[in-house]
């Protein structure tokens, strides 16, 4: 039990540190931090408000909202239109946000290629879906303390 334990959060620690390090790596391009990475990609796919930011990039409402101001600010993203509640805004990209996300996008696909390299396609459908599950059992695990609170 005790190396289970030791295996899974080591590697899921290590995982999460590089992870981490490429994203600041690759931001560092663009003046931008790992945060901006995930708004940046998940804006490219369509216009958000701040509240699914938050939601779909697993961030918290401070930094989803810094985020959005250095982005805004920096001429990477716009909110739409500007008379109606900040966080429940759309969001979307600009000229130069656009760009960003098409080589961020760009670089995310090859390493997700490199970073495969000897899986399968079937082994990789199985490990996210047993994550998912590793996941969705954690989470119940952890609602269940909120609930004793």
């Amino acid at each position: 039990m005790r190396e289970r334990y030791q295996l899974f959060t080591t590697i899921i620690a290590n995982i999460n540190r590089s992870i981490k390090r490429i994203k600041t790596e690759e931001m560092a391009e663009f003046d931008l931090k790992s945060v901006h990475l995930s708004c940046l990609y998940y804006l490219h796919k369509g216009s958000m408000t701040a509240k699914e930011l938050c939601r779909v990039c697993e961030e918290d409402k401070a930094n989803v909202s810094r985020c959005v101001e250095y982005l805004e600010d920096n001429g990477y993203i716009k909110a739409r239109p500007k008379d109606s509640k900040r966080y429940k805004a759309p969001l979307e990209l600009t000229e130069q946000g656009h760009r960003a996300a098409e080589i961020i996008n760009r670089r995310v696909g090859m390493i997700l290629d490199e970073a495969s390299v000897g899986i399968s396609d079937s082994d990789r459908e199985i490990l996210y879906r047993s994550l998912g599950i590793i996941s969705e059992n954690l989470q119940r695990i952890c609602d269940n303390y909120d609930a004793e609170e």
